[in-house]
């Protein structure tokens, strides 16, 4: 069948955006090079890394211009809201007006099995890893576009029909609609189809999602027409019966790094892979299937191409016809190789701590709003009140008594900057679309010389020092790039990027960068109380890189290991060095993972700072996800003391990095784990929402 000409513009704004991002801060997409690929194909990725950021807008035939909308990018251009209840869910989500619609926790349904509609220019995303929609799902319309539904997890509808015949109770149903990315979400456990994609809706991109543990998985068709154009990438779908996916009529449908485990442990058995019906053109690349009955096969009117993929375990049809089409003459891709797919997949798939964070920075009126509404603006081009942060600081009037914006606009900020304690209620907020845009760095280690004499130490290495209460910092990068391999003769390698030594702290959306002693979390003196919220951050070093004796809660954040200067592997998440009578550190719904040796890295060791025999540090791990860099024994001592001294525990983690409980695993009993939450930690404060 010959491909009909293009009904489209080819759309690269989403992907040059998210490379310029990027770039700004440093890092890039792990061994994309479009560029270099030939005659237009894709490129290969370095295994096996994650994406340094996620990108605000959709790529695939969901980036395309076509049928009046240029590309997806939801409710970019209009008004975020946070909603926690299913009324305020359905008004905004049926609204005319374009809306970013974050999900705070929990949301279930009054009516099992209702679909809340969803107007057309919308964003529906996950705070966090916490956001559900339990027991109903969502509808999108013929004409409805512009749709974005992301870092979700929608369960929970299942009453026992297997079949699904008896409700059409779906996860996300579209009859007709275009322009629509579903990402990031963990689907399961519905009455009738995960995803169903029906009547003619295109330019639908369903990517980094992961759908288990039902029957119907992933549904396309439901129409005479060959007109609908989709993009399937780096899709996880485990445990399902069929449609995985089940392609009808589907004028253009390209797959790519999708992995599909059927568990030979599990009650579940897959009864097909990747189906190519009717008149189905399908172009399947790179793909991974383990234990996959008939892992992919064409009708007789379809066309079937594949390449790269990997079949483990697999029986019964894998056949290939035609020619189908080619993927790169409409969009550029990037493929990673197939053996790394499961790994990546696993880690990858599903609600992400940072892609809500990701997601509402993009937003079209944040930054003018944000610059419109401080009270000083930074600029490196000396379009604003100061280019410099320290200045700006130093303008704000002693003794502040309301919260004072300083909004600092794109660039690299090569400064130390110091937020005295008569500085309170101070707000730093990064305009940019991700908190690497606007990056406070500096150099200085313990043992960096002082022009005055003497040394730094640790905390006087810091980048940012805050020791004013009532202090928060959004969308921002604070940095130490300290050169250990530079300096290895020189003693005392600490070098903190951020240290804070106050109460009320929040920092939200931030990346604090360095290797050792990256984030000090300390209190005004010994004694007082100190507490921190981190929420929806990346914190990356390798020794002891979270330490100090702050009551601190990192929530929903990626705890990032790095390998040490050498190339090395090995390390501590945590030190804290908590008083006797106060909370230390509590780590809840946050990741912890990096491109190190398996087994090399500890969750944490009690810091005795000074010696001192009367502290008994304090460091919770729960309901997170360890990779496998984190060792079977995650706890170790320190400076003579033993870790079994210290309040050191787990409670319902998961990942390859969890272990079983025991000896050198402690964990929390269900009851400890109610006195072991943010609320308790905080007690009278309860940090404002973002």
């Amino acid at each position: 069948m010959p491909n009909p000409t293009p009904r489209y513009h080819r759309r690269r704004t989403a992907l040059l955006a998210s490379c310029a991002a990027l770039a700004v801060a440093g890092t890039a997409l792990a061994g994309t090079a479009l560029a270099g690929a030939p005659d237009g194909a894709p490129a290969e990725r370095d295994p096996v890394a994650l994406p340094a950021a996620w990108p605000a807008e959709a790529d695939g035939f969901a980036s395309l211009d076509a049928l009046g909308q240029d590309g997806t990018y939801g409710g970019r251009d209009g008004e975020t809201v946070t909603v926690t209840t299913e009324e305020e869910l359905r008004q905004y989500a049926t609204a005319e007006e374009p809306y970013t619609i974050q999900v705070d926790g929990a949301i279930e349904y009054a009516n099992t099995g209702d679909e809340i509609p969803v107007a057309s220019d919308k964003t529906i995303v996950g705070v966090g890893t916490s956001g559900e929609i339990v027991v109903g799902g969502f509808f999108l319309g013929e004409g409805t576009h512009n749709v974005i539904l992301r870092n979700l997890t929608i369960r929970d509808t299942y009453d026992g029909d297997w079949e699904g015949k008896t409700h059409d109770w779906d996860a996300i149903q579209m009859d007709g609609a275009h322009h629509v990315w579903i990402d990031h979400n963990h689907l399961t456990r519905m009455a009738d189809g995960l995803i169903d994609s029906r009547k003619d809706t295109t330019y639908l991109t369903v990517s980094w999602n992961h759908l288990s543990e039902h029957n119907k998985a992933f549904g396309i068709g439901w129409t005479e027409n060959v007109t609908a154009e989709i993009t399937i990438h780096h899709n996880w779908i485990e445990e399902t019966g069929q449609r995985n996916p089940s392609a009808d009529n589907i004028a253009r449908a390209h797959l790519y790094n999708n992995y599909l485990l059927d568990d030979p442990a599990g009650d579940i058995t897959m009864s097909y892979g990747n189906y190519a019906r009717g008149a189905t053109q399908m172009v399947l690349e790179n793909g991974y299937f383990e234990n996959v009955r008939d892992p992919y096969y064409p009708d007789p009117d379809a066309q079937l191409v594949e390449r790269g993929s990997v079949l483990d375990g697999t029986s019964g049809r894998a056949e290939t016809q035609g020619s189908a089409f080619d993927p790169s003459e409409f969009y550029d891709y990037a493929l990673d190789p197939a053996e790394d797919v499961p790994a990546l997949l696993r880690q990858g798939t599903g609600p992400q701590a940072d892609v809500a964070a990701a997601t509402v920075a993009a937003t079209g009126t944040a930054d003018a709003e944000v610059a419109a509404d401080a009270d000083l603006v930074v600029s490196p081009d000396g379009s604003g009140d100061h280019t410099s942060v320290a200045d700006a600081v130093n303008a704000v009037p002693a003794g502040n008594d309301a919260p004072f914006t300083i909004a600092i606009e794109p660039g690299v900020y090569r400064e130390t900057v110091k937020v005295p304690s008569d500085r309170p209620h101070l707000r730093l907020v990064g305009t940019g679309g991700d908190p690497g845009q606007a990056t406070i760095v500096y150099d200085n280690s313990a043992g960096t010389e002082r022009p005055d004499g003497g040394n730094y130490g640790t905390s006087g290495s810091a980048t940012v020092t805050v020791e004013a209460d009532d202090f928060q910092a959004t969308n921002l990068t604070f940095a130490n790039d300290f050169d250990e391999a530079a300096n290895a003769d020189q003693e005392g390698h600490q070098a903190v990027a951020l240290r804070t030594a106050a109460d009320q702290v929040v920092l939200r959306n931030i990346v604090a960068d360095g290797d050792q002693d990256t984030l000090l979390l300390d209190t005004a003196s010994k004694g007082t109380v100190g507490r921190v919220l981190v929420t929806d951050s990346t914190v990356r070093g390798n020794v002891d890189f979270v330490f100090g004796r702050a009551t601190a809660v990192v929530q929903s954040s990626e705890i990032e290991v790095t390998r040490r200067a050498d190339g090395s592997s090995g390390g501590y998440v945590a030190a804290p060095s908590t008083a006797a009578d106060h909370h230390g550190f509590l780590f809840v719904d946050s990741t912890v993972s990096g491109d190190v040796e398996d087994g090399s890295y500890r969750l944490g060791r009690p810091w005795y700072a000074g010696g001192d025999a009367s502290l008994h540090p304090q460091a919770v791990f729960r309901d997170s996800t360890l990779d496998a860099a984190v060792a079977d024994a995650p706890w170790t001592d320190m400076g003579g003391f033993p870790w079994t001294g210290a309040r050191l525990a787990e409670y319902h983690n998961s990942g390859d990095g969890a272990g079983r409980p025991g000896a050198d695993r402690p964990q929390l009993s269900d009851e400890e784990a109610e006195r072991h939450t943010p609320e308790a930690w905080f007690g009278d404060w309860t940090p404002a929402a973002g």
